[in-house]
């Protein structure tokens, strides 16, 4: 909500000034500080809106509103923050339509608000979501590591089978994106999870033990934090 707000009026140009001593780069890096991650935000959203042609800023400023909408911010402020991103993204899909990073990132917004908020989330995003992370294959498999594979994977391990979604398919793209980062934590606990669906009890075991196990990737430590603690909550149910 505040992220629209900035959008909509002249304190994008204040904003523009009064926060471009911080590095938003630097912000992010420390996410985990909510206060970092708004600020980050906030610079690319005024960086975004004094130049709309700015696809780094759009694409940058969907990654921050994804981490604010489903990590940093009180729940009752994520959907904005989310939706936020998705208009993001749409601006930097809208300027470099050739680029991974704006059909990642709307994609991301768009599976999270579908995860977190409800049936008519869902379905409304449901297509849109698989569409764009078959785009980011087209362009480049191995952008961040295989991250459209494994996002493509946790679709089809969501979805309901009356929808599309499909367990073997889940596990096949999720070994796709293990090939470009085998010590992916997020990667190996989905994977589990998939697998726990299929009855492979063991071999979801062997998963989660691999996740907890992996050494945290330095560009993605908070995220491999998070996901670190939901293989070990998990794997304690199946000892």
């Amino acid at each position: 909500m505040y992220l629209a707000a900035v959008l909509a009026s002249g304190e994008a140009r204040q904003l523009a000034g009064g926060l471009s001593a911080g590095d938003p780069d630097t912000l992010y890096r420390d996410r985990t500080t909510l206060s970092s991650a708004q600020r980050a935000a906030q610079v690319w959203a005024s960086r975004l809106s004094a130049n709309p042609a700015d696809a780094e800023s759009a694409w940058k400023s969907a990654r921050a509103q994804y981490w604010l909408g489903t990590n940093g911010l009180p729940e009752a402020q994520r959907k904005a923050a989310l939706e936020a991103g998705i208009a993001a993204a749409r601006q930097g899909i809208a300027v470099q339509p050739q680029r991974p990073e704006g059909h990642f990132w709307i994609a991301a917004n768009m599976g999270a608000l579908a995860e977190s908020f409800g049936l008519r989330q869902g379905l409304k995003y449901r297509g849109a979501i698989r569409a764009e992370l078959e785009i980011v294959l087209k362009l480049d498999p191995a952008f961040l590591q295989g991250a459209a594979d494994r996002a493509l994977g946790r679709w089809y391990y969501k979805v309901p089978g009356l929808f599309g979604g499909d367990k073997k398919k889940s596990e096949a793209h999720l070994r796709k994106a293990l090939a470009y980062h085998p010590h992916s934590v997020i990667t190996r606990l989905f994977l589990a999870e998939t697998l726990l669906e299929l009855d492979r009890r063991a071999d979801a075991r062997r998963e989660l033990e691999a996740a907890i196990a992996a050494p945290s990737d330095p560009e993605w430590g908070p995220e491999d934090h998070v996901f670190r603690q939901r293989a070990n909550v998990l794997l304690a149910t199946l000892r």
